[in-house]
């Protein structure tokens, strides 16, 4: 899911070089989303290793 969230950011880092605005803020929003995600579930991830530790 990094992955993709990190391939998105590069195409609208692409998008706004060439000045297409519309597809570049689109892809910021699904990469932005995407990070989130990632982050949320990598650390519901950490917590639920760590209760299951003890």
């Amino acid at each position: 899911m990094l992955y993709y969230s990190v391939v998105f950011l590069v195409i609208a880092l692409i998008a706004a070089l060439f000045d297409f605005g519309g597809i570049a803020a689109g892809a910021v929003e699904i990469a932005n989303i995407l990070f989130f995600l990632f982050a949320i579930m990598a650390l519901g991830s950490f917590l639920i290793g760590l209760i299951k530790k003890n």
